[in-house]
């Protein structure tokens, strides 16, 4: 059995396992749930298939599972494996007829994503369908940029997650933040610096597959394409209903780059912020 089928059958499982609590729980969260968790197993599938004898298959699938550990803490610690839905999707539900929502829930949050899932982890198809080209220095330093960007975005949530806990803590004693949304930090040069790593990585994890392949024309850039295209989306969902709760927003907006870490554009309030995710 090829190892793709193998990825394609468990890709299946996870979304018929999604669905179906979606259904019984009322809950659309399932699939954030698997995020951190079927893209490490595709890519040892592909790995063990290679019987673990290749190193670029075996350095990819530990990156991969380095990514996982770190996405899968984050989540636990924000709730997220104790039934608390993304609060996007209340929203969305809200300006919905119940039955555009389930087809919604059906063919984008369930099989769309699923999809993507397995679309991101496929250059290590190419890494096994190229085995045979040696592990070299381009992977090496490869290697070491998609590990910086795991800092990055590990540097990126912790900045996130204390300044969340500092604001709910405020807010349970009974006084009220000095602000709702950080600005500072790596937040300073990036309104969602976490999203910025995040698609980072698995344009890294392309490179890698496309070294394999040594071209960098390889179908599975529609990957990370897609990927992106979805950050792109869910960014501006998620700052639409932040600015609908915190007007002040507009202001971050306009001096501070949306993803890409650059230079503020105006010199920063005396407030601190937090992000809203």
């Amino acid at each position: 059995m090829a190892p793709l089928l193998v990825v394609v059958i468990v890709a299946g499982a996870a979304c018929a396992l999604a669905w179906i609590a979606s259904l019984i729980t009322g809950d659309t969260s399932w699939v954030d749930r698997s995020w951190s968790i079927v893209p490490v197993v595709y890519v040892w599938v592909f790995a063990g298939f290679a019987h673990l004898a290749n190193a670029r298959l075996d350095v990819m699938a530990a990156l991969v599972a380095v990514w996982g550990v770190r996405l899968t803490f984050n989540f636990a610690r924000k709730g997220g494996y104790s039934g608390v839905e993304d609060y996007r999707w209340p929203v969305l539900r809200a300006s919905m007829p119940p039955w555009q929502f389930q087809l919604f829930n059906f063919f984008f949050i369930v099989l769309y994503q699923n999809f993507l899932l397995v679309l991101i982890v496929l250059p290590a198809l190419g890494a096994y369908q190229h085995r045979t080209t040696p592990f070299g220095a381009i992977d090496l330093a490869l290697t070491a940029l998609f590990l910086a960007f795991t800092v990055g975005e590990t540097i990126a949530d912790e900045q996130q997650w204390r300044f969340q806990s500092h604001k709910h803590a405020e807010i349970a004693a009974g006084r009220t933040p000095d602000s709702q949304f950080v600005q500072t930090g790596l937040f300073r040069y990036s309104r969602h610096p976490n999203y910025f790593f995040e698609q980072a990585q698995w344009w890294v994890l392309f490179l890698m597959g496309a070294v394999a392949a040594r071209s960098l024309v390889q179908w599975t850039v529609v990957g990370p394409f897609l990927l992106t295209l979805l950050f792109v989306g869910s960014t501006a969902f998620t700052e639409k209903i932040t600015l609908s709760r915190y007007p002040e927003y507009a202001d971050y907006q306009r001096r501070t780059s949306a993803v890409v870490p650059w230079f503020s554009r105006l010199a920063p309030p005396s407030v601190t912020a937090v992000e809203t995710k």
